[in-house]
C-alpha cells in the first residue's frame, strides 16, 4: 500500500509538470497593441516614441484607431512606420470602446494590449508582461499607472490622488491592495480567445472596462494584476477636467452595481459619505464645535506629508490636497446623481 501511494504521488507530480510545460508551449504570446485616439496627434507621437525604446526582442504590432478625429495622426504614425510595425485606421466616431473592439478585430496577434493615447510606456513593459504571463498565464491582466518626471505639477498630484493608499486604498498602484483585480482600459491586456468569447467592450461610455471585467469573470476567464507592467498615464491636466472625469466615474458606478449586484461594495459609497461628513463638520464648526473638522485637518496633513515623501516636491504635495478634494467631490456627487437617476 505504501509503495502504491508513493507511486501514485509521483505520477500526479509528473503529470502536473508535463501539463504546465505543455501549457507554456501552447501559449506563444504574439502581442498586438491597440490604441484608440481622438484629436490627439501629439499624444500619439509621444506614445510611439516610447514604444521604440522597448527592450522586448520579439516582434509586436501596433494598431492605431483614429476615432473620427478632425485633427488626425496619420502623418505622425507614418513617420514611425520604419521603426515600428504599425497599422493605421481612420473610421467614423463611435467612442473609445467600439474603437478598441475595431482595433482588436483587425489585429493579427493572439494577445491584445490596450493603452490610452495619453500614456508613455516604460522600456521594459512588454518584457514584464511576457514574464508574468509565462509564469502565471491568465486571459486578461491590468497594470498600474505612475507619474513620469516630465508631468506637470497638477498631473503628478492627480496621479497621487488616484493611486495613494490614503485616497483609493492603493487599488490602482499596489499588488498588496488587490484581491480580484479589475483592469482599467488605459493599461489592459486581453487574449484573443477572451475577446472573441466576450465580444469585447460594450456600448457603455463610462465604466466599459469594468463591465468587460465582470463579463470575463462570467465566462470563467481569470484576471491578474501585473505590478511591474505599469504605464505613465497623463490623465487630465486641469482641475476642471479631473473633476469631470471623476464625476463620470461615480455616475457610472450605480449602473454597474445594478447590472452586477454581486460586485457591489460598501467602499463605493465612501466618497459620498466623505463629502456629506465634511459639510457636516463645517456646519458644526460654525456652531462652535471644532472637533469634527479637526479630524479632516489631520487627514489632509497626512495627505500632504505622504505626497511630499513620495514626490519630494512641496507644490505637488500642496496640490495633492486639492486633487484629493476634487476626486472625492467629483466621484461622490457623480455617485449620488447615478443613484437618483437609476
Amino acid at each position: 500500500m505504501y509503495k502504491f501511494k508513493v507511486g501514485f504521488f509521483y505520477i500526479v507530480l509528473i503529470k502536473t509538470v508535463i501539463l504546465d510545460f505543455l501549457k507554456k508551449l501552447l501559449v506563444e504570446l504574439q502581442f498586438s497593441i491597440i490604441v484608440p485616439v481622438y484629436n490627439r496627434p501629439q499624444e500619439i507621437e509621444e506614445l510611439l516614441a516610447s514604444l521604440t525604446k522597448q527592450t522586448y526582442q520579439k516582434n509586436f504590432e501596433i494598431v492605431i484607431v483614429e476615432d473620427g478625429s478632425e485633427n488626425i495622426s496619420k502623418e505622425i504614425v507614418d513617420s514611425y512606420s520604419k521603426e515600428l510595425s504599425i497599422k493605421y485606421f481612420l473610421k467614423e466616431n463611435t467612442g473609445a470602446g467600439a474603437s478598441r473592439n475595431f482595433g482588436m478585430q483587425h489585429a493579427t496577434g493572439n494577445y491584445f494590449i490596450i493603452f490610452d493615447s495619453d500614456c508613455l510606456i516604460p522600456e521594459n513593459y512588454l518584457v514584464e508582461v511576457e514574464k508574468a504571463l509565462t509564469t502565471n498565464y491568465t486571459d486578461a491582466f491590468g497594470g498600474a499607472d505612475a507619474a513620469h518626471e516630465s508631468f506637470t505639477t497638477v498631473q503628478k498630484a492627480i496621479n497621487y490622488s488616484m493611486t495613494s493608499f490614503f485616497t483609493t486604498g492603493g487599488i490602482r498602484g499596489s499588488k498588496k491592495a488587490v484581491d480580484k483585480f479589475q483592469p482599467r482600459s488605459f493599461n489592459l491586456g486581453i487574449s484573443k480567445k477572451a475577446f472573441e468569447a466576450t465580444k469585447g467592450f460594450s456600448k457603455m461610455k463610462i465604466g466599459e472596462d469594468i463591465d468587460l471585467t465582470f463579463r470575463l469573470w462570467e465566462h470563467n476567464f481569470e484576471t491578474q494584476f501585473i505590478e511591474n507592467a505599469f504605464v505613465y498615464h497623463k490623465r487630465r491636466s486641469t482641475f476642471q477636467q479631473f473633476f469631470k472625469q471623476t464625476f463620470a466615474f461615480g455616475n457610472g458606478r450605480p449602473f454597474l452595481n445594478k447590472k452586477y449586484p454581486n460586485t457591489a461594495k460598501i467602499t463605493y459609497w465612501f466618497p459620498s459619505l466623505f463629502i456629506t461628513s465634511l459639510f457636516s463638520a463645517i456646519l458644526f464648526y460654525m456652531l462652535g464645535i471644532k472637533l469634527f473638522l479637526g479630524f479632516f485637518a489631520i487627514y489632509f496633513i497626512v495627505i500632504f506629508l505622504d505626497s511630499l515623501i513620495k514626490n519630494k516636491n512641496l507644490s505637488v504635495a500642496f496640490y495633492s490636497i486639492i486633487t484629493t478634494l476634487i476626486q472625492f467631490f467629483g466621484y461622490g456627487l457623480g455617485f449620488i446623481k447615478g443613484l437618483l437617476t437609476e
